[in-house]
């Protein structure tokens, strides 16, 4: 049994057919499911994960597992309301009609933020990773270079948006897959690395145990590797234009946790078995380091490139869901309406325009301050978790209006019901509170904090507070068709 909405539009979602003003249903099953994928799998996986290491030693897996978890249990809420309404807006969305306009509000601008932070910190990256070819070149022309890409991508058809992300996965996916592989060739065959240490998984443990910083340093790794999994709830935002997404969303969503066992889990445990924990630097992506220090011909190129590929395919995603949300905020009324038009391809072009200008700002930051990619990482993981909280805070209250109005239930309710709604809030809650407590993340913090202010200020002293309430549709749910 499927559940599709009959009846008016959701909230913030403009009808997706055709015309100068809407958006396209042009993502297939195909593209949908590698979407999901590629939001999995980026810069926070490939050179994130360095800082998680240095951090929390072999425990960065167990602060893997806890993250990947709350990530399911996010995909899960996200994908419960959904299916009863797929719009453009995606959680912006759902909070406005379950919390209030006011929460949609700043839950679509903190996940804009959120994006814009990460373009920044995959801006980083990328100069990082073209360095490890061509030292000498400035940074600023391979951002220029990305720029020119990207922009030609999401400009055209969504269509070219998601041919271009299922080829970028495919390249990550496969990458993955043959790292792992061969890694565990490398470790039977008896291979060192630089420093004499043979490979195995004894390096788990042998480097002061396997949670070398206590279980704090995992906790504080959570508020590294949260980064990581930023940028996944695009997938809800793509469910507006994709083109069965009552068959779809639920098939992406239930490989989430597959996704992270073999992506996440199962490459920390293969990266920390071929070298030393302590061997890790950050100066590069581990991947390339350790092929590098292994002695593996070639490899450490081959790696470069797939995390350069990771990279971009991470701009290209989050550049795609920005756009999206802020079209369909616009149509709220609370984004500038100019965020409402769409070219001749059904693309949102003025928002991605503003977003390749992030890419801009974002290659100034790291050229005054080569080093503000943890500063940047860190404050991407409040906007994640902030983003995390309002999708269960919402679901939560959307559980509490099915049952006040005798709505037909869920097609696809969430695990442990309420309890998997409060489990999130309460990983929330420990990331943030670590964050507070931790010196090295109170900054990011406390820049966390500035933005909602922000935002706050500018609800009531602009006139954003009357045009949302004019789109206000916090009343009755959508009406639910079920059939075959």
């Amino acid at each position: 049994m499927n559940a599709t909405p009959s009846g008016a539009h959701a909230a913030g979602a403009a009808p997706a057919g055709g015309g100068e003003s809407q958006l396209h249903r042009g993502l297939s099953q195909r593209h949908i499911m590698f979407i999901a994928l590629g939001t999995a799998i980026g810069t926070g996986l490939f050179y994130g994960s360095a800082g998680g290491i240095q951090t929390a030693g072999p425990g960065v897996i167990l602060a893997f597992l806890i993250a990947g978890s709350a990530v399911y249990l996010v995909m899960r809420a996200l994908g419960e309301m959904t299916l009863r309404e797929p719009v453009s807006g995606s959680f912006a969305a759902y909070a406005s009609r379950y919390l209030g306009p006011f929460a949609g509000y700043v839950t679509g601008w903190t996940f804009v933020f959120e994006l814009a932070v990460v373009i920044v910190a995959d801006t980083a990256a990328i100069t990082t990773y073209m360095a490890f070819w061509f030292p000498d070149v400035p940074g600023w022309a391979w951002v220029a270079a990305t720029i020119l890409v990207i922009g030609l991508v999401n400009l055209t058809h969504v269509g070219s948006f998601g041919e271009t992300e299922f080829w970028l996965t495919l390249i990550k996916v496969g990458a993955i897959v043959a790292m792992i592989f061969g890694g565990l060739i490398l470790m039977f065959t008896g291979a060192s690395f630089t420093d004499g240490t043979p490979a195995g998984l004894n390096n788990l443990v042998d480097h002061g145990g396997f949670l070398p910083m206590g279980f704090g340093g995992v906790l504080l790794a959570l508020t590294i590797v949260t980064f990581s999994f930023g940028g996944i709830e695009t997938l809800g935002v793509a469910a507006g234009e994709a083109k069965n997404p009552e068959k779809v969303l639920p098939k992406a969503i239930n490989a989430v946790p597959v996704r992270i066992l073999l992506f996440y889990v199962l490459t920390m445990v293969v990266i920390m078995a071929l070298m030393p924990w302590t061997a890790v630097d950050g100066k590069t992506s581990p991947f390339v380091q350790i092929f590098e220090g292994l002695g593996v011909p070639f490899a450490p190129h081959l790696l470069n490139f797939v995390v350069l590929t990771a990279a971009i395919s991470a701009i290209n995603a989050c550049i795609y869901g920005a756009g999206r949300l802020l079209y369909a905020m616009a149509h709220d009324g609370q984004a500038p309406r100019a965020f409402t038009r769409v070219n001749r391809g059904g693309v949102p072009w003025l928002s991605i325009v503003v977003m390749l200008g992030v890419m801009v700002l974002g290659a100034i930051l790291i050229t005054v301050n080569p080093d503000a990619f943890v500063l940047v990482a860190g404050v991407a993981s409040f906007a994640v978790v902030f983003t995390w909280a309002m999708i269960f805070l919402s679901h939560r209250a959307m559980q509490a209006r099915v049952k006040e109005q005798g709505a037909a239930p869920s097609v696809y309710p969430m695990p442990l019901g309420a309890l998997g709604t409060w489990l999130g809030l309460a990983f929330v809650a420990t990331v943030v509170i670590t964050m507070a407590t931790v010196p090295e993340s109170r900054q990011a913090l406390l820049i966390g904090l500035v933005w909602v202010a922000c935002l706050t200020a500018a609800w009531f002293l602009t006139g954003v507070r009357t045009s949302a309430a004019v789109h206000d549709r916090t009343g009755t749910l959508p009406v639910v068709r079920q059939h075959d």
